[in-house]
């Protein structure tokens, strides 16, 4: 009987202190080169282009993660040429993921401030357009 109270005890003062405790924080979204690239990825690939956006209607995503020179890298290529040189050119290399961008498309006044944004937006973890 004693022990069937103390584990009583023992679980009503562990609930309450769960209870009572803030949430744990969030997870860390990794930094390093590859995860921060395909969160960029799929950002891109959703926003971008799932969603019909017109001012990349004219591109197509060509990711390119699995690099063997540990810099993978996403490439922004004319949609009806798509072995054409990239019009953006993102990457990350590095532990702490050191990100680029670069192309034509950074010299671009409409976007380039918005691809930026986003970029740097999911690289960091966060979600939506």
């Amino acid at each position: 009987m004693r022990l069937l109270f103390r584990s009583m005890l023992i679980a009503a003062s562990a609930l309450a202190a769960s209870c009572s405790t803030a949430p744990p924080p969030a997870p860390q979204a990794s930094m390093r080169a590859l995860p921060v690239m395909e969160r960029v990825a799929l950002g891109a690939n959703a926003c971008w282009f799932k969603s019909r956006d017109p001012a990349f209607r004219k591109y197509r995503l060509a990711p390119e993660l699995n690099s063997f020179s540990g810099t993978p890298r996403i490439l922004l290529v004319p949609a009806h040429s798509p072995e054409s040189r990239p019009l953006l050119v993102v990457q990350a290399s590095g532990e702490r993921a050191k990100l680029s961008a670069f192309g034509p498309l950074m010299q671009d006044a409409s976007v380039s401030g918005r691809i930026n944004a986003d970029v740097l937006r999911w690289a960091r973890g966060g979600k939506g357009c």
